[in-house]
């Protein structure tokens, strides 16, 4: 009987011994892999993707990540921040690394849509409301002049800010400009006037004026106007009437050629 007993505690005891054994083993792999981690795996070629008005190496230095850096211990969000901050075109970054010893970084870059007044000055911005830059006047090419509203404190890097009359105005500013990306018209509306309550105008391509509610569903009328702007002659020019529901009226210009 104390035979039997004594071998039960050698077992008890081997079987512990065997588990710390075990655990120690797997702490061990873990560090030597983790130094090995710190050891290799250096960044010694950073590559930029994706459209954007900057450059590879101004998009580079923004990261703050150099050569030499250790690929699995760079703070991607961090790193993608910086960038935020420091380069107000881009929309979004994606970073990741290219075994052994290279690192991937995506750029989407934001598509200016339109030129607000702010302060002592103009200010492009996109359709989210990002300001991206700051500009001497409210025409530039290709990008539509905003009226009848005015931006708050408006700085670089900044979401347009409006005083609280205003706010639906604006909401109702950055849904168009989703809808005017949507359906391909950024470049086309040279003025959006936002100054009455009920009605906005846009200045559409020099030849049209547009009426839309304020409250309306900006994708489903680009549509509509889509849809006529395709049955009307190059040289047609007027007013094209949007505020009724499911009914478009084109109201020709004949003063016009």
């Amino acid at each position: 009987m104390a035979s039997r007993r004594s071998n039960k505690r050698k077992r008890r005891r081997r079987g512990r011994f065997g588990f710390l054994y075990k655990l120690l083993s797997l702490v061990i792999i873990l560090v030597v892999v983790a130094a090995g981690c710190v050891v290799f795996f250096r960044v010694e070629e950073i590559t930029v993707d994706g459209e954007s008005k900057y450059t590879a190496e101004e998009i580079i230095a923004a990261s703050g990540v150099e050569q030499g850096d250790n690929l699995f211990l760079i703070n991607r969000a961090g790193t993608a921040q910086k960038i935020y901050t420091a380069l107000p075109y881009v929309d979004d970054v994606s970073i990741r690394p290219a075994l052994p010893d290279g690192l991937v970084i995506h750029i989407t870059e934001r598509i200016p849509t339109a030129v607000i007044q702010g302060g002592e000055g103009w200010w492009i911005i996109d359709k989210k409301g990002m300001i991206v830059e700051a500009v001497s006047s409210g025409t530039q090419e290709g990008l539509a002049r905003v009226t009848g509203l005015t931006a708050l404190l408006p700085a670089v890097g900044t979401k347009v800010a409006v005083e609280d009359a205003e706010t639906f105005r604006l909401e109702s500013l950055l849904e168009l400009l989703t809808a005017m990306e949507e359906w391909n018209m950024v470049g086309k509306v040279s003025e959006i006037d936002l100054s009455s309550s009920a009605n906005l105008l846009m200045d559409y391509d020099g030849r049209f004026t547009v009426r839309i509610p304020m409250s309306a569903d900006f994708s489903r009328k680009l549509r509509a106007l889509d849809a006529v702007l395709q049955e009307l002659q190059p040289n047609e020019s007027g007013t094209i009437d949007l505020t009724r529901e499911d009914e478009v009226r084109v109201i020709p210009d004949y003063g016009g050629n």
